[in-house]
């Protein structure tokens, strides 16, 4: 295969990799789990036969010609065996073991080539050929490593093909390595690896973006190995250019890739293990990222030189990368407490002038009440600005009161006209001059001093105000100083609103309580008056017109007796019946009366209530303003509400007194006002009587509302209120 279809194959590979479809991760979970139990535990044996091969192999070595770089790749061999036995034990279901153990065979062929060679003076060509394969397949178990994570299998026919063509590609490769010579080029197999790993990081990351839970904890663990191997090895490849150390780069970038079986083991055999490994990933891929920027530009520093360094350089090139190393792992720490310092070296005692914005923005975020908010405040304030004193003054334009004073000062309290406080409330922040002719009183006391104003605004809403005071000839306002009263002004304006929203939050709750409390109430009133009317109809009905009914049946009985022997009794008996059938009548009309007046649906509220004041007990005068007539239900809450308020007045008003009654429209509502000039009463609202309670709840079924005002001497007035739809004027 020539480089033409090994660059196709590793096309193919990115396309099929990058290309693949997104599966949950939870899907995954599922199919990896029915695809396990289908296949029973054909992934743990051959994870297990190929992790024994690669002990085997590596014991093969040790009996042939044991050495220092090949006793450290048996270690790396028996590291990754070991590992796949664990992954394929507890993990049955997944390929990672498989991959392990396939990885540690590979690196166990190339060691046991690498062993023969020279050895034997027959099959040189062939141990050099099987060493160059084994390396040349490294990267592509890799490969197949990092895109089947965090299971070990692969999505999809398209990753499947891709992965072939890695191995594929990986094999052509080796075939090159194969160069008849004991050293192996390092260009191309190091241009392989550097494909293969692009590729294989590509895939695994977009893998992690798609997992949660355990798996990506999983995934985080072998990312902290990811990270450290990669690092190791740059650092690596980085000394071997400058310095010409280590003389065994690859055993050195073997070594680095132990920690990756490792955290895939560590974490696949427990889920305590598992956890807590995002912090650690965070932590290492920026020592990491810090270090390998360092290695970077050294690199790019000596190659712009154009030449290596020689003796003594390396020496102080080696201490200097040591130096950088060092710098970049402590820059952090060091720039905080550097900042600190350089703080209290400027500012003296007290923090930058910024560090009351942070402070105060974070504790706006936790359960504290304003006022100790605001204490807090002022304290900062005072110290991070080196004040004399710092004021918060809050409420309303008309009303602003010192509530938090640092130190401590007695309450004040000023307002503001309507055309100071648009003025105020636009303005900035602002100096003595300025407060000298709109907010004189906060100078009151201390006009030497050096301060400065900050009206807290929201919406265009006055709600505060913030002062800063400096001893006269102190240090004058900055312009830092100043652009931290904005921000900070603008940060409790925010706050104050957000405050008063949750108050009338609370009013407007406690008023619909309220109000549901009181509909509740009234249902269970209106329930209660309606069974008893019901009874009183009833007993009516039997103590009165049953019972001349009753007795009419009788008497008509007894006249049909009487009118065949003595017409005059029959007669006279038929008279009395004639009288006892009006007064049962009448008294059925008086019952009616009682229940809905026929005059109020006949005539309506005029001519009722001019005839319900000619039968009150006082003197009345009535004056209905309207002729409109209006629905059953409000008439008939108007005429039995001024009923009620007119025997109320004839109960207690007193002899002596008159009633006034008013009924008219005005803006679409229907009102009414029943007043007397008679002894009067202290009312109490909290606890009303049953009558003023019968017409609150009667208006209140349908919308409307009472009021009623009486003090002792003055009279009683009170005042009803029913909302009712405006009609259209008559076309005539």
């Amino acid at each position: 295969m020539d480089a033409t279809s090994t660059t196709a194959s590793t096309d193919d590979l990115i396309k099929s990799i990058l290309t693949r479809p997104a599966e949950p991760t939870e899907r995954r979970g599922q199919r990896a789990s029915k695809d396990g139990a289908r296949r029973g535990t054909t992934t743990r044996g051959p994870a297990i036969v190929a992790s024994v091969a690669a002990l085997a192999a590596g014991g093969f070595v040790l009996t042939s010609r044991p050495g220092a770089g090949l006793v450290t790749g048996l270690a790396i061999v028996a590291v990754w065996a070991a590992c796949g036995l664990v992954l394929a034990l507890r993990r049955p279901d997944e390929q990672l073991g498989l991959l392990a153990g396939v990885g540690a065979l590979v690196g166990a062929i190339a060691l046991v080539a690498a062993s023969r060679i020279g050895t034997h003076t027959g099959g040189q060509a062939l141990v050099e050929l099987l060493r160059g394969v084994a390396l040349g397949l490294v990267p592509a178990v890799m490969l197949h490593l990092l895109t089947g994570l965090p299971d070990g299998h692969l999505g999809s026919s398209r990753a499947r093909r891709g992965v072939a063509a890695a191995y594929l590609t990986g094999a052509v490769v080796g075939i090159g390595l194969s160069t008849g010579h004991h050293r192996v080029p390092v260009v191309p197999f190091v241009a392989w690896a550097v494909v293969a790993s692009v590729i294989a990081l590509t895939a695994s990351s977009a893998r992690y973006r798609q997992t949660a839970g355990l798996v990506r904890r999983r995934l985080q663990w072998f990312g902290v190995a990811l990270a450290v191997a990669t690092e190791v090895a740059l650092v690596a490849i980085a000394l071997r250019i400058l310095v010409a150390w280590p003389p065994h780069l690859g055993i050195v970038i073997a070594v680095a890739t132990v920690p990756l079986p490792l955290a895939l083991a560590a974490a696949a055999a427990s889920e305590r293990v598992a956890s807590g490994a995002d912090r650690l990933l965070a932590h290492t891929v920026s020592t990491a990222g810090i270090s390998g920027v360092v290695v970077v530009v050294y690199l790019l520093v000596v190659i712009g030189l154009g030449r290596s360094p020689q003796g003594g350089e390396r020496t102080l090139l080696l201490l200097s990368m040591a130096a950088a190393g060092v710098a970049a792992a402590l820059y952090l720490p060091a720039r905080q407490r550097l900042e600190r310092f350089a703080n209290h070296l400027v500012y003296g005692e007290r923090h930058a002038p910024d560090e009351v914005l942070r402070t105060f923005g974070s504790r706006l975020s936790r359960s504290i009440p304003l006022d100790e908010l605001l204490l807090q405040l002022a304290e900062s304030l005072q110290k991070v600005l080196n004040l004399r004193a710092a004021e918060v003054w809050t409420g309303s334009p008309e009303r602003l009161e010192r509530t938090v004073s640092v130190p401590d000062r007695p309450p004040m309290h000023f307002g503001l006209s309507s055309s100071e406080t648009p003025v105020v409330s636009r303005a900035g922040v602002s100096g003595p001059a300025w407060m000298q002719v709109w907010l004189p009183q906060l100078l009151a006391g201390r006009e030497d001093a050096v301060m400065r104003v900050a009206p807290v605004v929201h919406s265009g809403e006055l709600l505060a105000l913030i002062v800063a005071e400096r001893a006269a000839g102190g240090e004058p306002f900055t312009e830092e100083d100043e652009r931290v009263l904005t921000e900070l002004a603008r940060q409790i304006g925010l706050a104050l609103h957000n405050v008063n929203l949750d108050s009338a939050l609370q009013a407007s709750l406690d008023e619909v309580r309220r109000q549901a409390q009181e509909l509740r109430d009234s249902r269970s009133r209106i329930v209660a008056t309606a069974d008893a009317a019901r009874r009183e109809i009833e007993r009516n009905l039997h103590d009165g017109a049953q019972q001349h009914l009753v007795a009419m049946a009788l008497q008509m009985k007894l006249a049909r007796q009487l009118a065949g022997t003595d017409a005059a009794a029959a007669q006279a008996m038929l008279d009395e019946l004639a009288d006892n059938l009006k007064e049962a009548i009448q008294e059925l009309r008086d019952l009616a009366h009682g229940i809905y007046p026929p005059l109020l649906m006949d005539r309506g509220l005029g001519e009722a209530m001019a005839a319900a004041g000619r039968r009150a007990a006082l003197p009345t005068n009535v004056n209905v303003d309207t002729a409109e007539r209006f629905g059953q239900e409000v008439e008939a809450a108007v005429y039995f509400c001024c009923l009620e308020a007119m025997q109320n007045a004839g109960k207690h008003a007193g002899d002596g007194a008159t009633i006034e009654v008013r009924v008219w429209q005005d803006e679409g509502a229907l009102l009414f006002e029943v007043s007397d000039d008679g002894a009067g009463f202290a009312y109490d609202n909290r606890t009303p009587g049953a009558g003023f309670i019968n017409m609150s709840d009667r208006l209140g079924a349908i919308g409307g509302s009472l009021r009623v005002e009486s003090a002792r001497g003055q009279g009683t007035h009170i005042h009803g209120t029913i909302p009712v739809e405006a009609k259209a004027p008559s076309s005539d």
